[in-house]
């Protein structure tokens, strides 16, 4: 292939790469999402696919057996720098290098010491090897796992619903339904694609939640429930979040009395928070990660997420307004530990879309770095 034709078949095999990768949000964790495309000798996609489950095959190994023989003297393509490691599966840097490929071009390169050495071994066995293809994109769609790995807890996305003057309820405490069922579906969404959902014990005591994750379509690995319930008097038998559709974590405070819970959840004891209120945020997040959580989805209420804002522990917020007014009732958020405008948490808005007749914003805090990739089996 001339040299322009060759940028735009690996260009365009990168992006279809990335698009397979998402297909594993929701179903990789604590691995990455990964998607890769195999090209043959004269540039023509012959294979492809993506890490689909942690513990089964990496996205390389799916495409090379897809494309067989004809993988022999083509590019790999893939959305993150092939391992080099042996762990629940074999290295992929072998498996390219078995399979004949003459070149690979990955988007993300791969740090860590323990999985990093994939371009340096498939370069030192003769494959000609380039990186950073599209690396934004790629990292784009890996955000939480990368998050997670550069900051050594679970990535935080907070999602509210609220009518358009930032009224989550009414002053009589009704709240459903301030948004339409198209937005409570895309919530379903986020749900899926999280390692764990986290409430407080005012959502738990007014909404009574499941917390399952509900789609029309596809398979849902069901997140961890995770209930924050300081003295633990709030989750008890019965509740929905009991139920046994999903695992439920219950934290409570370490001198909480949990009996009632034994038999019905796992109870995680931290110590308290800043001022000895409330529970130990980072301690929550640090245990999280610890169990293989990469990603929280936090789902409230108002003082939970600003428990979280104030200890500068909000990755992504994800807002649905509706065209509705209230005038009173409680407002999305709570004390967060802001008290004068020149320490307001600055966001930077990514996105917006109308989903239904309301409209999802979704934006980061102007502090948040772009992550760095690591890699994990």
């Amino acid at each position: 292939m001339a040299t322009h034709e060759a940028i735009a078949a690996e260009t365009a095999a990168m992006r279809r790469a990335i698009a397979l990768a998402a297909r594993g949000l929701g179903h990789t964790s604590p691995n990455p999402v990964v998607g890769c495309v195999v090209l043959d000798a004269a540039g023509q996609p012959v294979g492809e696919g993506w890490h689909q489950r942690a513990g089964g095959p990496h996205a390389e190994v799916h495409a090379l057996r897809a494309a067989g023989e004809r993988a022999r003297g083509g590019i790999a393509v893939v959305t993150l720098e092939p391992c080099d490691h042996t762990g629940r599966t074999p290295p992929c840097s072998r498996a390219l290098v078995e399979a004949g490929i003459a070149r690979v071009v990955y988007a993300v390169a791969d740090p860590t010491a323990q999985a990093t050495g994939g371009a340096a071994t498939l370069a030192a066995a003769g494959i000609d090897t380039a990186g950073g293809l599209l690396a934004e994109q790629a990292a784009a769609g890996n955000e939480a796992w990368l998050t997670s790995m550069r900051t050594g807890r679970p990535f935080v996305l907070w999602k509210y619903a609220a009518t358009l003057d930032g009224r989550i309820a009414a002053a009589d405490g009704t709240s459903r339904w301030i948004t339409s069922p198209e937005a409570r579906a895309d919530v379903h969404r986020l749900r899926a694609e999280a390692d764990a959902i986290v409430v407080g014990s005012g959502t738990a005591r007014l909404d009574d939640p499941q917390l399952a994750a509900r789609l029309a379509q596809g398979d849902v690995d069901q997140p961890l429930r995770v209930v924050v319930d300081t003295r633990a008097v709030v989750v008890r038998p019965g509740a929905r979040v009991l139920d046994g559709t999903a695992p439920t974590l219950i934290a409570v405070a370490e001198d909480a009395d949990t009996w009632h819970l034994d038999g019905l959840a796992r109870v995680l004891r931290l110590p308290p928070g800043p001022r000895g209120h409330g529970l130990d945020i980072p301690a929550l997040l640090a245990a999280l990660h610890a169990q293989g959580v990469r990603s929280v989805l936090l789902e409230g209420g108002p003082t939970l997420a600003g428990a979280f804002i104030a200890a500068g522990l909000m990755d992504k917020v994800v807002g649905y307004l509706a065209p509705v007014l209230l005038g009173a009732g409680p407002a999305a958020l709570a004390d967060a530990g802001i008290t004068t405008i020149g320490r307001a948490l600055r966001l930077s808005v990514t996105d917006t879309a109308r989903i239904g007749p309301d409209l999802r914003i979704t934006a980061v805090p102007q502090r948040q770095a772009t992550p760095t990739t690591t890699q994990e089996s």
